[in-house]
């Protein structure tokens, strides 16, 4: 009579640690339990769990193989190597073995994947560059998990798409932030030597004729060609110019470097890139007003009065977002250092205005509490009490304090024969007591 066995056996993997997945205890072999060096034949592999992949695109990537001999270990290595990937943030299995073989199967739960840049590769597309990469990496959809071995089986897959080129450099990856965003990105970038920028051709005439844009593409021009520094330089000079216009949904596209050499352009050196800038102004909007909501301690005339655009104005992005810090200020100004500032935007898109709808969550009102001082000398003491300007018990201002830290100190010690090249800073808030302390650490 045949008897049939089945076992559950767990590969737990934590999401920030994509090493080799690790079993939870197994049962210890028994009569009817195969020792884990015992082989029987293979009869199917099955994945489940997964919303990115077929069930066969990731049985491949086990390394299984249906007719062939497994052991207990087999299917453990099988599962390490899907945990290694990164592409799973955990990876669980299970098998029936009977009389015709053994049966498995994984159970997976997808990791996050993340936007994959390609930083330094001119002449190709990033369409040119996923399609070369899906052909070498099955398991690659276009994205990339923060860790795991699947991001050195991208990397290769672009070292050989640079060789076919007759290119040849290593290919590095890295987990960094997207230029101006607080998203997370997998940059490729190809070591060694890159070409130089011969021009930007922005697409729109804006950005063309921008008196300030075009004197800092010196930034660019004539340096290694890098996308991030591209999208780097859009964020922190090419933006501020739309959106001080009231270009409000100004997008940028991909840029697209090209090799100089191929374009046949003459004003272009051999092997510089010329990059194509996809700039998408949207429409300009005028200045609507704002509408206040949840403050006490400063009126809303005074909260208005810090809005230097008029109704009718052209929508400045870049004096919108003073207005928010401004507001800010007041509030630290007058002890509200946990003061919370939510402006939502409402777009009229058939008068082409945007008002917005401010809501402050003031919090608590500070005191002044200590002035705690190390690191000091007895007269450097003296000289620092003295400068102090918030008495105990007195509004913590917020601005006194930052002007003190930035010109106060260098006044207090004038004259004195020696200086601090270090000062650490920290306020510690006391909720229970509305009072906060000032510590100040010179070293």
């Amino acid at each position: 009579m045949c008897v049939s066995r089945f076992f559950l056996l767990l590969v737990l993997l934590p999401m920030q640690m994509p090493a080799a997945a690790s079993a939870a205890p197994q049962k210890s072999a028994t009569a009817n339990e195969p020792a884990a060096s015992e082989s029987s034949p293979l009869t199917s592999v099955t994945v489940t769990g997964s919303a990115r992949f077929r069930s066969e695109e990731i049985a491949g990537a086990t390394g299984l193989r249906v007719g062939a001999s497994v052991s207990r270990d087999d299917l453990q290595a099988a599962a390490d190597r899907l945990a290694q990937l990164g592409l799973f943030s955990s990876v669980n299995y299970r098998y029936i073995s009977g009389e015709t073989g053994v049966q498995v199967e994984y159970q997976v739960t997808d990791a996050p994947g993340l936007p994959v840049w390609f930083d330094n590769f001119p002449g190709f597309t990033d369409a040119d560059l996923i399609a070369k990469i899906k052909a070498a990496v099955p398991l690659f959809d276009g994205t990339a998990p923060a860790h795991g071995s699947i991001l050195d089986q991208i990397a290769m897959a672009l070292e050989n798409a640079l060789a076919a080129r007759g290119e040849y450099a290593s290919v590095s990856h890295t987990l960094k932030m997207a230029p101006g965003g607080d998203r997370q990105i997998q940059e490729f970038r190809a070591e060694g030597a890159t070409p130089n920028v011969a021009r930007v051709d922005f697409s729109d005439a804006l950005a063309q004729s921008d008196r300030g844009i075009q004197q800092r593409l010196a930034d660019l021009v004539g340096k290694p060609y890098s996308r991030s520094a591209v999208e780097l330089f859009e964020f922190e000079q090419v933006r501020p110019a739309y959106l001080s216009r009231g270009f409000l949904h100004v997008q940028f596209g991909t840029p697209e470097a090209k090799l100089a050499e191929a374009s046949g352009n003459s004003d272009s050196h051999v092997g510089g890139v010329i990059v194509v800038a996809p700039i998408i102004p949207g429409a300009v909007y005028a200045w609507g007003g704002a509408v206040w909501a949840g403050n006490s301690a400063v009126y809303s005339l005074d909260l208005s009065a810090l809005v230097p655009l008029k109704t009718g104005d052209p929508a400045n992005g870049m004096k919108i977002e003073s207005i928010w810090e401004s507001v800010r200020e007041i509030y630290e100004q007058r002890g509200y250092l946990d003061v919370d500032v939510k402006a939502k935007p409402v777009f009229d898109e058939g008068a082409k205005r945007i008002f917005y709808g401010v809501t402050i969550t003031e919090g608590l009102q500070y005191h002044m509490g200590e002035l705690v001082l190390t690191g000091l000398s007895l007269e450097g003491e003296r000289r620092i009490r003295a400068a102090w300007s918030i008495p105990a018990g007195a509004v913590f201002d917020e601005s006194a304090y930052e002007e003190f830290l930035s010109r106060g100190i260098k006044r207090a010690f004038m004259g004195m024969p020696f200086t601090y090249e270090k000062i650490g800073r920290f306020l510690q808030e006391d909720p229970k007591t509305g009072k906060v302390d000032v510590m100040l650490d010179f070293q």
